[in-house]
């Protein structure tokens, strides 16, 4: 969909994984980054990475890269402020923008179709995927009119949840069904954490 930007969000620490690019993890023969890109850019129009540091680590992927836009490592709605300000930028005419993360390699591919039919039909400026009656926050449809808002919400209030900031400006929540890789049907929004996460999606994978 052309009038939908894609954001991969690459910026956080990485702890639980023990530090570095998650998304550059292998994966049954496959980086996880590669992964994703693979199922969101047919989903969307521009494509960008937001990651921090060097941007040569991921020269191979062929996408723009952006570094968060404000400072301290403020959480994820950092990368969503990154993307809306990169789109509105780069990109002007489009008016969504849709983020996942670096670390869920099973992205659904129906997720944009569906997000925007959402959006649309019950006429609010965002989305946030759900599954298994969980909501997956960094998962989200976004409307770039609402990029000047958000950075006020980081920068004076110091908003760090996600939630928190959502909550304000009324958003749909779409469920999505597990999808099945071999014969094990698996959480679409499966995150690959911690290394004993990744060892388990590469034998879903190999199965």
């Amino acid at each position: 969909m052309t009038d939908v930007a894609g954001v991969i969000l690459a910026g956080g620490l990485a702890r639980r994984m023990g530090g570095g690019d998650k998304g550059l993890k292998p994966l049954a023969g496959e980086s996880m980054l590669a992964r994703i890109i693979k199922r969101i850019q047919p989903q969307v129009g521009p494509l960008v990475l937001n990651a921090n540091g060097d941007s040569q680590r991921f020269k191979e992927f062929s996408l723009p890269v952006a570094a968060d836009v404000v400072g301290d490592n403020p959480g994820p709605l950092a990368g969503v402020l990154t993307g809306l300000e990169w789109v509105a930028e780069h990109s002007p005419e489009t008016e969504w923008v849709v983020t996942v993360p670096c670390d869920a390699p099973f992205i659904p591919d129906d997720l944009v179709e569906r997000m925007v039919f959402e959006v649309i039909k019950q006429d609010v400026p965002l989305a946030c995927a759900m599954s298994h009656g969980r909501t997956h926050p960094v998962v989200g449809l976004w409307s770039v009119a609402l990029r000047t808002d958000l950075r006020q919400a980081i920068v004076q209030e110091k908003m760090r949840k996600v939630d928190r900031w959502t909550e304000r400006h009324g958003i749909c929540h779409v469920t999505f069904d597990d999808v099945v890789i071999g014969d094990e049907a698996i959480d679409p929004f499966y995150n690959a954490n911690k290394p004993d996460d990744l060892s388990r999606v590469e034998g879903f994978l190999k199965a």
